[in-house]
């Protein structure tokens, strides 16, 4: 009975049971995921292939090598257009400046530097001791000659005028007592009432007293001139400079600076130096006599101050510059130099009357020597060595080689050689060549922008029609 009944609890709750356990790997999984990469490659492979076909980029290719090989065969033709157009421009007229030869007179000027130098610079000292009272000046004042500067106390020096008088007076009467004593003596003795050397003796002391009076009259005109010293006056008609003292010091002759300082504005002389080699035509017309004038311009050298005469030259040539000192003389009326200014100093030599005369950027350089361009008949141009007399600023004058009348190439000389054409602007206007040449450029502008226009808009075609390919597929 218990057995039954385990049987029937048996089969009411069944054990449970076991898990399954877990399959071994199979050998065919590996096979399964190579079969899905080969697949994933086979699909990429399908669209690089679609891809290709859509882009045809091997049909790019031969247009753009066409394209290149036509770009090429233009760009040579081109540049044989080009060279072509440069070789006629080189064989083209080239359009230059000319001037005619000319005759006349020209200057044999010396151009040199040069220093103003007052005649007189005048450094005005007391010459006597004494208290500066009043200064009768006003800084840079043009004074005159002998015009009132400064006064000294003049009171020390008038007593001893007076004293030096009052001697004097003494001197004067002790003279006459003693001459009418000798007067006495003289008489006595033509009496024989006295001894003669009692009359020579009172005839040297007659002597002595007027030696004492000449003595005095001396003293008195000291102490006068004195006075006068005490008077400072301008020694030189000038400009005053600044004032060195002032009133109520004590002044002496020993003084360094003086009281202050004349400079002569009027008349006034430039110094400048020469070669030596110019000093024989200089010397040939101060022997004869000739007033060379002589300019005085700015340190610009462009601004004329001043027109004299040249005075002097130095007694001897300075070894160590192979230079002559010369000094030139100025009214300077109107105070245009100043004492110690830098100048340029044009001296007048001499004058080449009927001169055949070109302007100086004519003249040229080169391995011949100097020579010019000559303008011939037909607008050609030929070469002319010259030879080049005295130069005057812009004017050159021709000694030997040009015609007065002819023509020469004062500029685009640059460009030309022997026998080259020419053409000159003012016969032939730049204007009308200019006009066709912005015309022709703005053609040719106007070309490349109808160009670019249509590779622009056939571009954009192009495009257009593969994105309706692409979207139809």
């Amino acid at each position: 009975m218990d057995e039954k009944q385990k049987q029937s609890d048996t089969t009411r709750h069944p054990p449970p049971a076991p898990a399954p356990a877990s399959p071994p790997p199979t050998p065919g999984g590996g096979p399964r995921r190579s079969r899905r990469a080969w697949w994933v490659v086979l699909a990429i492979v399908v669209i690089a292939v679609i891809v290709l076909v859509r882009w045809h980029p091997w049909r790019k290719a031969d247009e753009g090598a066409s394209a290149g090989a036509s770009a090429g065969a233009s760009g040579a033709h081109t540049g044989r257009a080009g060279g072509g157009r440069r070789g006629a421009f080189a064989n083209q007229p080239q359009p230059v400046k000319v001037a005619s030869v000319t005759q006349g007179d020209i200057p044999i000027v010396i151009t040199a530097l040069g220093t103003v130098t007052p005649l007189a610079n005048v450094t005005v000292r007391t010459q006597l001791s004494g208290t500066l009272q009043t200064v009768a000046f006003q800084e840079g004042q043009m004074v005159k000659k002998d015009e009132l500067l400064a006064q000294i106390d003049p009171r020390p020096y008038q007593i001893s005028l007076a004293n030096a008088q009052g001697t004097l007076a003494k001197d004067m009467a002790l003279l006459q007592t003693a001459r009418l004593d000798l007067k006495r003596y003289q008489t006595l003795l033509s009496q024989d009432s006295i001894a003669s050397q009692q009359v020579d003796t009172q005839a040297s002391l007659v002597k002595q007293y007027e030696g004492q009076v000449q003595s005095d009259k001396a003293n008195i005109d000291t102490f006068k001139l004195d006075l006068t010293y005490a008077r400072i006056t301008a020694p030189v008609a000038g400009r005053v400079g600044l004032r060195q003292v002032d009133p109520g010091n004590y002044v002496t002759p020993g003084d360094a600076n003086g009281i202050v300082v004349i400079t002569q504005l009027q008349p006034i002389s430039v110094i400048f130096t020469t070669s030596e080699d110019n000093l024989p035509a200089i010397l040939k017309q101060l022997n004869g006599k000739t007033k060379m004038s002589v300019t005085a311009y700015d340190r610009t050298n462009s601004t004329s101050l001043e027109a004299g005469y040249l005075e002097t030259i130095d007694n001897q040539i300075d070894t160590t510059t192979g230079t002559v000192k010369l000094r030139a003389t100025f009214a300077n009326t109107g105070n245009m130099l100043f004492p110690n200014q830098f100048v340029n100093a044009r001296l007048l030599v001499d004058v080449i009357h009927n001169a055949t005369i070109v302007p100086t950027s004519a003249v040229l350089n080169g391995s011949i020597g100097q020579f010019v361009y000559v303008v011939k008949p037909d607008n050609t141009v030929t070469v002319r060595k010259v030879k080049v007399g005295p130069v005057d600023g812009e004017r050159t004058s021709i000694a030997s080689g040009l015609q007065v009348g002819e023509r020469v190439v004062t500029d685009g000389s640059d460009r030309l050689k022997e026998g080259a054409k020419i053409t000159i602007p003012a016969e032939h206007p730049a204007g009308a060549s200019g006009a066709s040449g912005a015309s022709g450029a703005s053609g040719t502008a106007g070309a490349s922008w109808a160009a670019g226009a249509s590779g622009a808009s056939g571009a954009h075609a192009h495009r257009h029609r593969h994105a309706s390919q692409a979207s139809s597929q």
